[in-house]
């Protein structure tokens, strides 16, 4: 199943491409529905490098949901978006019933000085795919609005 968003982002192309690579970032606007907490011995890196990543994830910051790893890579892209890409897996909690999961972001400036942005994910839980894909759209369009109203601030 897919979830995507296209959206334009006050804010110019580096400053967002630096902003989707902070974990800080993906706790801001995750919040209040998800918290996110790094398992690794050193805590969240400012911005993630390349490899797997280790976290306890919280509904509403207090019920457990589950853990998971986050897989990050930097593909390349043909048209000139920088891409950075998920391809976690699920260790405990909720998390373990998607078999496939591929979050890929990208952002491209616009002649205005502003920022194409656009998030794709792509999971797979077999029969429970169809039952999870509207809470999946929803925290997207949560990111969405919580993405452009932060934008201005990055």
């Amino acid at each position: 199943m897919r979830v995507l968003l296209k959206l334009v982002l006050d804010c110019d192309a580096d400053v967002a491409w630096r902003a989707i690579r902070s974990p800080s970032v993906l706790k801001e606007v995750s919040s209040p529905l998800l918290d996110f907490q790094s398992l690794e011995a050193d805590g969240f890196p400012e911005l993630w490098p390349e490899g797997e990543h280790r976290v306890a994830v919280a509904g509403l910051g207090i019920v457990p949901v589950g853990e998971q790893v986050i897989a990050i890579s930097y593909p390349r892209d043909r048209m000139g978006a920088r891409l950075i890409r998920d391809s976690g897996y699920g260790l405990s909690g909720i998390f373990t019933v998607t078999t496939q999961w591929q979050h890929t972001m990208a952002v491209a400036p616009l002649p205005d000085g502003r920022t194409l942005y656009r998030d794709q994910l792509v999971f797979d839980a077999g029969y429970l795919s169809a039952l999870l894909w509207p809470g999946y759209w929803l925290f997207w369009q949560w990111r969405a609005l919580r993405m452009r109203h932060l934008a201005r601030t990055w």
